[in-house]
């Protein structure tokens, strides 16, 4: 084999290793979605209803991951992103001649005007992108418990602007009549899309220097990476992601109120990427199949399921109790998460060793 052959074998092969190391983290959390999103039709209407609900609770997760899991600080706010994402794409949702009759103090131009259902998709994501490119200012300056707790501060005051300020949405009502475009495409199709932005963002230039800024921040700062400026990046892009997440979520339901995305939504979606593992995408997807659909199981306990048989219903509560269970057994048995806190990986892709001579 000639000189020039032997180069260019050398040369392909770690290519192909390169490309695989970025492909197989990447098609791991694609599968699962996929065979989620297809094993769903398989089913009966209330159990596809319960698969796409965790697709669409799973894209939270890996909304609130491209922040958390990359800056390693927890935000307890993020369901306040999903909150105006849903918020927005549900009220735009509505035909204008409704929205003038049920909701007559909206501000003229949400009153007189009414949106598809991927334009109301585009300005969800722009809703919580911006909200979060606002807040986050001030947010990205803070660590540990003091942007937990600031965090949460910001996730009680939208609640209350979305419950009471008239002009931008229907204040204690519900915001009926939404169209329920969100079925087994458009539910996994939105999971893919926000997978491949968080994989997009985790393996760009800002996604290492802000996991750089996490492992080290006085070293990051003396390697001239501006800490703040990484953070705020990744906080307003996982509220754009986390408000595509809400509009696909208001799809889904067809109406919604301020308390269906505030607490209860708030700790589910923290449980799962606990539970799944915060420090991956690959743990955020596991974490938010596993828990929703162990969620979605519990409830449906609690209404009475017939299991070999024999009826069974479940103690009220009991879907609450047992994800605090789960999620105790995890933070003691593996801290990490199920996943470790890591990506998919094939040994068949490592590097192998050199040859000797």
């Amino acid at each position: 084999m000639s000189a020039p052959e032997t180069t260019a074998l050398v040369g392909r092969r770690p290519a192909r290793l390169v490309l695989g190391r970025h492909l197989v983290p990447l098609a791991g959390p694609v599968a699962l979605t996929i065979v989620v999103g297809v094993a769903s039709s398989a089913f009966s209407d209330s159990v596809q209803l319960q698969l796409h609900t965790a697709l669409v609770t799973t894209a939270m997760v890996v909304g609130l991951s491209v922040f958390s899991g990359n800056s390693g600080i927890v935000s307890f706010g993020h369901v306040s992103f999903v909150g105006v994402g849903a918020f927005a794409a549900g009220i735009m949702s509505m035909p204008a001649q409704q929205k003038a009759t049920v909701f007559p103090e909206l501000f003229g131009f949400i009153r007189d005007n009414d949106l598809g259902n991927v334009a109301s998709l585009a300005l969800g994501a722009l809703v919580g992108g911006i909200f979060a490119l606002v807040v986050g200012t001030a947010l990205v300056r803070l660590s540990g418990l003091g942007a937990g707790i600031a965090t949460f501060a910001v996730l009680g005051i939208t609640r209350n602007v979305l419950r009471n300020w008239s002009g931008v949405g229907p204040g204690a009502k519900a915001i009926p009549s939404i169209p329920q475009t969100t079925g087994l495409t458009q539910a996994t199709v939105a999971l893919l899309v926000c997978i491949g932005v968080a994989y997009a963002y985790q393996a760009s230039r800002w996604g290492r220097r802000l996991r750089a800024s996490r492992e080290d921040p006085a070293a990051a700062r003396g390697s001239g990476i501006g800490v703040y400026k990484e953070r705020l990046i990744a906080f307003a892009l996982s509220g754009a992601v986390a408000g595509f997440a809400g509009a696909v979520y208001v799809h889904l339901l067809g109406s919604v109120s301020v308390d269906q995305v505030y607490l209860e939504l708030t700790f589910l979606t923290l449980a799962m990427l606990v539970v799944g593992g915060i420090d991956s995408l690959w743990g955020a997807v596991v974490g938010g199949l596993f828990v929703s659909l162990l969620n979605s199981l519990l409830f449906e306990g609690e209404k009475g399921l017939s299991v070999v048989g024999i009826d069974v219903t479940l103690p009220a509560s009991s879907s609450n109790i047992a994800i605090a269970v789960v999620m105790m057994i995890v933070i003691l048995v593996r801290p990490r998460g199920i996943t470790g806190g890591r990506e998919l990986r094939l040994r068949a892709l490592r590097r192998p060793r050199r040859a000797e001579g």
